[in-house]
């Protein structure tokens, strides 16, 4: 999935030859961006190349059939007999802000195809992550819904996908008409979330449904558990949101747990709900489950580990493999993913392990020279910022592979989608196996050992740097998972981190933070946006 250049006038039409008659036409796209406003590596336009960068035909190929939002689209597109006009998928890994020129070059293709289509168009259908951050902009959707709104103007609906992660915001309830977060994490229904934004964007071009969206914010940086929805306090509330999509009038409930790893005045968990007709009974509804969320802020399921205690308590002796969890160096929340203090740890107690991911670009080049079964001596890790989860590691091992760094995942999250770590090589330091990566994913998938030559379910300690995606495929084949704090740039404790736009109190900032949420209730058919302080 790479594309170098972006082609401004390459919109798809690939579904046209799937119906004489055509219901509606709908420009889709999706720009993804998570966005840690801590880290020092900016994400620049060929960061997104280096997941997704496509265009047309050629991204709905691509993901067409696979665990995305786009797939959701298609597969309403087609039932629906819809002339689907998909701009875009631009998709970057985690990091920090989006640079200017990169958003610019992106969002200027869905605002030139805006332009052509306008005309033409019933509705728009944008897949968002909801937590970007530009080097000017502190709302990166909000600021794409404003561009696209001063093109179509206020008729035309609009549906956006939302990771269940996002810092939802005034200007995206005001400019999208229907919000549909994902509901599980790890995310195995970004497809169903999909479907559904389509499903009510059909109805809303058919005329069945007017929708507007609430949002109700407690003043949290994020939910307890990071928004766990397989274990904890968040379960009931999902269920709840489930429940009350049953509802009359009720379109769409999303409980964000927000990503908090982003200085900006915006941020935190929200309950928003889409709906129809008289916002009154969905704004209380909201503000209980805000409410709800609030009273759970201390019911933590996490039991975080240093990384010396995490092999230790791994050691204690399990039939199957025990995973740790370098929950704060996650390359998927924006972490480094160089940070060596779980992998020292494994070596120092001589573990039967494999650990993947190390990034390291300029180690996985070297090794590309070198032979498999060679001894090689690498300086490894920790070079970004060695105060994020350790210093470099002098190590002295034997080189097991090198590769492209390719695969196909197979597991829940993104079953059939080729990825690639970059040139990867894969050493071992006396009995732990290490998967060394130019690109800085998270581990999900076990084909990120398996297609390396590592199997897995044959360690008797399994190393992932990952907060959450990893439990669906490993789990399984787990007797326990132990999460540890590294120490690196997306440490549980948000108290070691500098807030300057963030509003204040806020909790945990301010422990003793007072719960006064926001409600913002929005309707274009007025004025002016509604805002509303609750009560307290």
């Amino acid at each position: 999935m790479r594309e170098q250049t972006l082609h401004r006038n390459s919109s798809s039409t690939l579904l046209q030859t799937w119906s004489r008659t055509m219901s509606f036409r709908v420009l889709s796209a999706q720009i993804m961006h998570e966005s840690n406003s801590f880290s020092v590596r900016l994400t620049s336009l060929d960061r997104f190349a280096d997941v997704i960068l496509l265009h047309g035909d050629e991204a709905l190929r691509a993901l067409d059939g696979t665990n995305t939002e786009v797939a959701g689209f298609l597969d309403v597109a087609r039932e629906k007999s819809w002339e689907l006009v998909h701009v875009l998928s631009a998709h970057a890994n985690p990091a920090g802000c989006v640079t200017e020129e990169a958003f610019e070059e992106i969002v200027k293709v869905v605002e030139d195809a805006a332009r052509r289509e306008r005309e033409r168009l019933d509705g728009i259908l944008l897949a968002f992550h909801g937590a970007m951050v530009t080097t000017h902009s502190c709302d990166g959707e909000g600021e794409i819904l404003e561009r696209l709104r001063a093109i179509v103007g206020p008729d035309i609906p609009i549906a956006a996908t939302l990771d269940l992660h996002a810092n939802v915001t005034r200007r995206m309830c005001e400019l999208a008409d229907i919000l549909v977060s994902y509901k599980t994490y790890p995310h195995i229904d970004m497809r169903v979330a999909g479907r559904h934004a389509s499903e009510l964007l059909h109805r809303a071009m058919a005329g069945e449904i007017k929708p507007h969206t609430l949002f109700v914010r407690p003043p949290m940086l994020e939910d307890a558990n990071g928004g766990r929805t397989d274990a904890g306090p968040l379960v009931a509330v999902m269920e709840r949101a489930r429940a009350y999509e049953s509802e009359p009038n009720v379109l769409a409930v999303s409980v964000n747990g927000a990503f908090p790893y982003a200085d900006i005045n915006e941020i935190g968990t929200t309950i928003t709900v889409t709906y129809s007709g008289d916002p009154e009974p969905h704004r209380l509804f909201a503000e209980e489950m805000a409410k709800a969320m609030w009273d759970m802020r201390y019911d933590l399921v996490n039991r975080f580990l240093s990384p010396e205690d995490a092999v230790a308590s791994a050691l204690a002796g399990d039939d199957r493999p025990v995973v740790i969890a370098d929950y704060a160096d996650n390359p998927g929340a924006g972490g480094y993913g160089d940070g060596t203090n779980l992998l020292r740890a494994l070596i120092a107690a001589d573990a039967d392990a494999c650990f993947c991911p190390i990034v390291d670009p300029e180690t996985a080049s070297q090794l590309q020279t070198r032979k498999p079964g060679e001894t090689v001596s690498i300086r490894l890790g920790g070079k970004v910022n060695a105060a994020f989860g350790g210093e470099p590691l002098d190590l002295v091992g034997t080189l097991l592979s090198v590769s492209d760094g390719s695969y196909t995942c197979d597991g829940p999250m993104y079953a059939g989608v080729r990825m690639s770590f970059g040139p990867t090589a894969v050493i071992e330091v006396r009995r732990v196996q290490v998967v060394i990566v130019t690109e800085p994913h998270q581990c999900h998938d076990l084909q990120q050992f398996l297609a390396f030559g590592i199997d897995p379910r044959a360690k008797r300690i399994i190393g992932v740097k990952s907060m959450q995606h990893f439990r669906a495929a490993f789990e399984p084949i787990a007797s326990r998972v132990l999460v540890c704090d590294s120490g690196a740039l997306a440490s549980p404790d948000l108290t070691k981190f500098t807030f300057t736009r963030v509003p204040r109190p806020m909790y945990p900032l301010e422990p003793n933070t007072p719960y006064n949420p926001e409600v913002f209730i929005c309707s274009r058919s007025s004025e002016e946006p509604v805002k509303v302080e609750s009560r307290a």
